[in-house]
């Protein structure tokens, strides 16, 4: 098993224009660890830590800290959608933080705690957890579970005006909660916090965000089984939270809508996307915001 990382973030929610400041102060040719980072990038000496982990952990930075190539398409100041206005770019951006390598808290949920309950608490995360190799620090996985949260949803009753609407992707509405009453130990009525994910169709989402995300994952493949693209790790079925109903649509409207050479292929029992032709994944991008 590959290492998971937790924390880093300093327990701070990625911010909406977050990871423009960090394109751009990169682009710049300037460190985080300069001590003028504060200064330069607006916000709190402690904020400067969690920009820099979340450009990271969004995949908009690579390891060496320069941006990759679709950073530079989406947030230059010419680029695709530099103030993420257009909700295609959030799933994009859900699918990048999902699929990387530095914040395990938000693949292991959308990889496997939903696949074993649509409804969830930071309990069932920790327990989770505690069942693979490793001992992880139980507060800190509170506390990453927290940040999950406020990553997608906006609590507007909270006090806290500036953590309740600021999370970079409460905007595609993926989480849901509800409080349901219990009795304590001490036999007194309480209200617990209810995470709910169902898995749905997602018309919502633009189809070429969901075909980039085939493609990034399986470029150069002719065919790719419906089974794989539902349950498999990173696969669009797992990380947009898609019910069996909802692929086979999606799948269908690769095949009908888009002018790519792609046939959905239902037959004997085996249903499977084909591809007549290699497809760049940026080029399917491209297409998108051109239009």
């Amino acid at each position: 098993m590959s290492s998971l990382v937790f924390s880093g973030h300093d327990t701070f929610h990625c911010r909406q224009f977050w990871l423009k400041k960090a394109y751009d102060y990169v682009e710049h040719k300037k460190s985080f660890t300069d001590p003028e980072a504060s200064l330069d990038l607006g916000v709190g000496k402690n904020m400067v830590t969690a920009i820099r982990f979340w450009a990271r952990a969004y995949q908009i930075l690579n390891e060496d800290g320069k941006p990759n190539e679709i950073a530079q398409k989406v947030f230059s100041d010419n680029g695709w959608d530099p103030f993420l206005e257009d909700h295609g770019t959030l799933w994009l951006l859900h699918y990048m933080l999902v699929t990387g390598s530095k914040a395990s808290t938000f693949s292991i949920i959308f990889n496997e705690l939903i696949k074993e309950r649509q409804e969830f608490t930071a309990e069932h995360f920790i327990a989770l957890i505690n069942r693979k190799d490793g001992d992880y620090n139980q507060n800190t996985l509170k506390k990453d579970f927290t940040v999950f949260y406020r990553t997608y949803y906006a609590d507007f009753k909270a006090s806290d005006i500036e953590e309740s609407f600021t999370g970079i992707l409460t905007e595609i509405n993926l989480l849901k909660k509800k409080n349901r009453a219990f009795i304590d130990s001490d036999g007194k009525s309480k209200n617990r916090e209810i995470w709910f994910m169902e898995r749905g169709q997602r018309n919502e989402i633009p189809l070429h965000i969901l075909l980039y995300a085939v493609l990034a994952k399986h470029a150069g493949e002719k065919s790719i089984g419906f089974d794989q693209l539902y349950n498999g790790e990173n696969e669009i079925g797992s990380v947009f939270a898609l019910s069996k109903e909802g692929l086979s649509v999606v799948l269908e409207r690769f095949a009908e809508e888009l002018e790519f050479g792609i046939t959905f292929s239902n037959e004997a029992g085996i249903r499977e996307l084909q591809f007549k032709k290699n497809l760049n994944p940026l080029k399917v991008l491209e297409a998108y915001y051109e239009n």
